[in-house]
């Protein structure tokens, strides 16, 4: 029993066409556009025109393969022509597409440089903000040297003490032999010597 044919469904098609990597030919597209907008490619076409010219008209007529007017020449040049166009806008068009996709991952790093930027601003101003409640170099030597002061300060009020204990302990013992020693000697730095008896 022969298959029925459905007709809401595209019938399916019996001819295969040979199939084609479109990278690879896009390179080899691109190979050939690149090479036809070289110096070195107008150098071989003019070389090669001016040849066919050159043998078409001063060789003998039997030898001739296309006399003048030179149809099959222009023919050969309106079908290279005629290919070369599709082949550079085939890769114009590869071109495009990358540069698409650079444009696109440019794009993509500067936005992430941008919010990466903007995540080292809001960085340093929480440091500058934390940092104004530290001690700077010259706020702790400004302290230091009040302290260093202060200390110096004690230091003297005790020696002033100690001078003081030590006048009225020399003071207590010089009574007894009937002389007081003068306040100048010992307010002095070095310290209080006893007087002997020759003295």
């Amino acid at each position: 029993m022969a298959e029925r044919r459905r007709l809401d469904q595209p019938r399916a098609s019996r001819i295969t066409l040979p199939r084609f990597d479109p990278e690879a030919f896009g390179q080899w597209s691109e190979g050939i556009a690149r090479f036809m907008g070289t110096a070195k490619f107008l150098v071989y076409m003019t070389i090669v025109i001016l040849a066919w010219i050159a043998w078409n008209t001063l060789t003998p007529r039997s030898w001739q393969f296309d006399p003048y007017t030179f149809t099959f020449l222009t023919l050969i040049l309106s079908l290279q022509a005629s290919y070369a166009a599709p082949l550079i806008l085939l890769a114009q068009n590869r071109q495009a597409d990358r540069d698409r996709l650079a444009s696109e991952e440019d794009r993509r790093r500067a936005a992430a440089q941008k919010a990466d930027t903007e995540y080292l601003a809001r960085e340093i101003a929480a440091l500058r903000i934390a940092l104004g409640e530290v001690a700077t170099r010259d706020f702790l030597r400004s302290e230091l040297a009040r302290v260093a002061e202060e200390l110096d300060e004690a230091a003297d009020r005790r020696a002033k003490a100690e001078r003081k204990k030590v006048r009225k302990a020399l003071g207590s013992l010089a009574d007894p032999l009937g002389a007081d020693e003068p306040d100048d000697v010992v307010d002095s730095d070095e310290p209080p010597r006893r007087r002997s008896r020759r003295d």
